[in-house]
């Protein structure tokens, strides 16, 4: 199936490392259908919480359908997220270890369901912050001075 991009977490791999990935499905209503196909989602702020047994998005923002009418969603509603029993069960004991949260990563279209990539992560210290940069950095100024070899 083909898959399209819609919305990623810029911080998701800055503020965590993601040990785990998961495909969730989402209920949604139909007019938030609409305004995920415009692109008006983000998913910046956003975490997964299990209450009940039952896997929910919290903070994910889809802005309101501007043809909608009545029918519109809050924005920053909750909205449960599709997984198999099995699934829960292993985020439910991998969450009840000490440090490991539910972030999501990325929604994304395949096929024409909207489905939502979950990271099992463990949150980054402020050090371990400094070294991805500094290493990003690194490899920035190695791009660069290789780009500017190959002309001279």
């Amino acid at each position: 199936m083909n898959t399209k991009l819609i919305a990623k977490n810029p911080t998701a791999y800055h503020n965590y490392f993601i040990d785990d990935k998961l495909e969730a499905g989402i209920v949604l209503s139909g007019t938030e259908i609409k305004s995920i196909r415009a692109g008006k989602v983000n998913l910046k702020d956003s975490y997964a919480i299990i209450k009940n047994g039952e896997v929910f998005i919290i903070g994910m923002h889809i802005s309101p359908y501007e043809h909608g009418s009545i029918f519109n969603k809050d924005p920053l509603r909750d909205r449960k997220l599709l997984l198999n029993r099995k699934e829960i069960n292993k985020l439910i004991g991998l969450t009840k270890q000490k440090g490991f949260s539910l972030v999501p990563i990325s929604l994304y279209f395949k096929g024409s369901f909207v489905k939502l990539e979950l990271g099992i992560g463990k949150g980054k210290k402020l050090y371990d912050k400094r070294q991805d940069i500094a290493k990003k950095d690194a490899q920035k100024q190695i791009a660069i001075n290789l780009k500017n070899k190959q002309y001279m």
